[in-house]
């Protein structure tokens, strides 16, 4: 237990660094989108392949990836269901807010936590892979066929599977993962500066989280969706996990660090990219960009909760 509070109590001190760097206007305006773009491009992707290229494939695509895998169904279900026939709100903001209580931050978040608080970024691997592959290409499709934006023909193909194929993470996590699989090893003049600028992911990811916080104001009463962005947020923060833990305890008999695991993983807030969806349809905007915030907020006290319960 001391360990994972040690975890979260570095993610935050990171984090608080940033808040006060954007305070005190040290770095600039453009400073979180350069870190951002730093780690999206270039430090995440490398710190995925040095990791999961020592790591057991057993252990990547194990039982976690089947909690991770239903759990996000069955939260993306429930949470259409309650925006669509009890908000009754129209199906694209509907979808949009599905989005935002099952689709975490696998990346910006996920990976730090991983690292601090589970030990390896070997555990988000599975959620990343799933999300970036399935799941949001799924969500984006059903968009599509339900908004004027869809392609025609191969366009349309191409629309889904480039962002999957182009993605830096899913090509570090895919490169690891040959690599463990094989068993090749890169020489060390190649592995060494990929693990040096693989050290830079989490503090830019966690300074750039806090640079953003610094005088956002969700929840706002005339933006006339609070209710929805607070109902959203409890099935991501909330829903979710404990889905997880049903399932993972109950169903599979998963137990001790195992079942921690998967409880944190889909404890993770909902992430960025959601947002990004709902600029590009115009549906939406307000419940994905505040979920997004407060659910990035409380996440780390969240998992710290989880870590108390469970242990």
């Amino acid at each position: 237990m001391l360990g994972v509070l040690s975890g979260f109590f570095v993610v935050w001190a990171i984090i608080g660094t940033g808040w006060f760097v954007a305070r005190k206007q040290l770095l600039g305006e453009g400073a979180q989108v350069v870190l951002s773009r730093l780690s999206f491009f270039v430090a995440s992707p490398a710190l995925l392949l040095d990791t999961l290229s020592n790591a057991d494939l057993r252990t990547v695509f194990s039982s976690h990836l089947l909690v991770i895998t239903v759990s996000s169904a069955l939260v993306g279900i429930v949470s259409f269901g309650a925006f669509r026939f009890i908000r009754r709100r129209e199906l694209p903001e509907a979808l949009i807010a599905s989005m935002s209580s099952s689709i975490a931050n696998s990346g910006n978040l996920g990976i730090p936590i991983a690292v601090f608080v589970l030990g390896s970024a070997s555990y988000v691997a599975p959620l990343l892979i799933f999300q970036l592959a399935l799941l949001t290409p799924s969500y984006l499709l059903i968009l599509d066929g339900t908004t004027s934006t869809a392609k025609p023909g191969a366009a349309r193909a191409l629309q889904f599977v480039l962002p999957v194929v182009t993605n830096p993470n899913i090509v570090g996590s895919a490169i690891g993962l040959v690599l463990a699989g094989t068993g090749w090893k890169l020489p060390d003049l190649i592995m060494q500066p990929i693990h040096l600028i693989g050290g830079a992911a989490i503090p830019a990811i966690l300074m750039a989280f806090g640079i953003s916080l610094h005088g956002s104001r969700p929840l706002r009463a005339d933006d006339g969706r609070r209710f929805d962005t607070l109902l959203a947020s409890v099935l991501k923060l909330v829903v979710h996990p404990l889905i997880a833990f049903a399932f993972a305890r109950f169903a599979l008999g998963l137990g001790g660090h195992a079942l921690f695991a998967a409880v944190v993983t889909t404890g993770l807030p909902t992430a960025q990219n959601v947002y990004v969806a709902a600029q590009r349809y115009q549906h939406g905007l307000v419940v994905a960009k505040d979920t997004v915030l407060i659910t990035t907020v409380l996440a780390v006290p969240a998992m710290a909760i989880m870590a108390a319960l469970l242990s």
